[in-house]
């Protein structure tokens, strides 16, 4: 007589812990859309309650209170415990993490680095690029926020740090504008665009009409919070936007990031390419490499086939011949970006043309570029690697 009931308790203990594992499987696919990792990985799932008649109770612990992805991680955890156990037969119980919660977290993160140092170091199988420009005004914010996106449409994880302090238009660019970063502990999370982390002085300003007026040595410690204190994760691809011009920012980027090759962004015109051929220059004494010359506003089709070259002709293959002078190997013009109402209605609105218009002359050389860069390994050849031979 007492077995049978025995027996029908062990049954029903092993029917909610096949419960609690699906769920368990389900939640593991939930990713955190900041940090992009499971959020499983990452404490924020604080238990799961199956109850008797079969409903389902699912803890969620949110980074910080008001965390800006909180109603979409919520409503992903709830569609993926209700995929598991039918519509209506689940709920999510939302708190928020403690303080050592989320030290352990962001220690989690870090995976041993140290707390102020950055992951890009020249053992990192991250490549860096610093778009760089002689002047202002040659699209080089364009440029560089479109092969962003146009690399993690390749399948690459791609962060950006916005270095031109004084002129920021990344985060407008990605449709980002009044986005603002999640602060987790002294750890920094970059707001997300296209697939692509992005982080910029303009997310920490209220009113973006307001000049950001500072002199090097805060430009110096901005350039080195966002290199130290965001957290991008394991990129493949880290771009850098740098202001136009040899100024401060150059040269810090320079000493915090030697390893960095440098892409030159340059417009047609003959007189153009002196300016630029500086910004390289520059670059070149800091240890960097210049991988090679875009050059943009390369003239405007025609319908009838001929192309109008509005800025002259020439700038880019001149920059990229002068650049060639003093390296191993020579610096190669990447692509001629030509003139394209979408690209600058894509920049206006938010959306990249690579996405709004791929077809588009100037989508296809963007895109062109991007793949080229898709396709570059960092070789492990001078790295150190972590282990020891035994």
């Amino acid at each position: 007589m007492t077995a049978e009931p025995a027996a029908a308790e062990t049954a029903a203990a092993e029917t909610t812990d096949a419960v609690r594992e699906r769920v368990q499987a389900a939640l593991a696919r939930v990713q955190d859309p900041e940090i992009r990792r499971p959020i499983t990985e990452l404490g924020m799932v604080a238990g799961i309650d199956v109850a008797a008649a079969g409903r389902v109770t699912v803890g969620l612990k949110l980074t910080i209170a008001g965390c800006p992805a909180a109603t979409r991680i919520e409503q992903d955890v709830l569609s993926a415990t209700e995929s598991v156990v039918g519509a209506g037969n689940a709920a999510v119980d939302v708190s928020v993490m403690t303080p050592a919660e989320r030290t352990a977290l962001t220690e989690r993160l870090r995976a041993g680095r140290p707390r102020k140092g950055t992951a890009f170091t020249p053992e990192s199988l991250t490549r860096v690029y610093a778009v760089t420009s002689g002047k202002g005004g040659v699209g080089k914010s364009t440029i560089t926020a479109n092969l962003a996106v146009a690399l993690a449409r390749e399948g690459l994880r791609v962060g950006i740090v916005d270095a031109d302090v004084y002129g920021f238009s990344i985060p407008a660019l990605l449709g980002l504008a009044g986005a603002k970063p999640t602060q987790v502990g002294d750890m920094i999370l970059p707001p997300v665009a296209h697939d692509v982390k992005v982080i910029s002085i303009g997310m920490f300003v209220d009113d973006p009409s307001v000049a950001v007026a500072w002199r090097g040595p805060m430009l110096h410690r901005t350039i080195s919070q966002f290199l130290t204190d965001v957290y991008f994760g394991d990129l493949d691809i880290l771009l850098l936007d740098l202001p136009p011009g040899t100024g401060d920012v150059a040269i810090s980027v320079g000493q915090l990031l030697p390893h960095a090759e440098v892409i030159v962004v340059t417009t047609p015109q003959p007189a153009a390419a002196d300016v630029a051929e500086r910004s390289g220059v520059v670059a070149r004494q800091t240890g960097q490499k210049i991988y090679g010359v875009i050059e943009n506003m390369a003239g405007l089709p025609q319908p009838d086939g001929s192309i109008l070259e509005l800025f002259g002709s020439g700038g880019g293959a001149e920059v990229a011949r002068r650049l060639s002078a003093g390296q191993d190997e020579p610096v190669t013009l990447l692509t001629q970006v030509p003139l394209s109402v979408p690209l600058r209605e894509g920049g206006d609105h938010g959306h990249p043309v690579v996405l709004a218009a791929p077809d588009d002359p100037a989508s296809l050389a963007l895109s062109g570029v991007a793949r080229l860069l898709a396709t570059r390994s960092r070789g492990l050849a001078g790295r150190r690697l972590p282990f020891s031979p035994a």
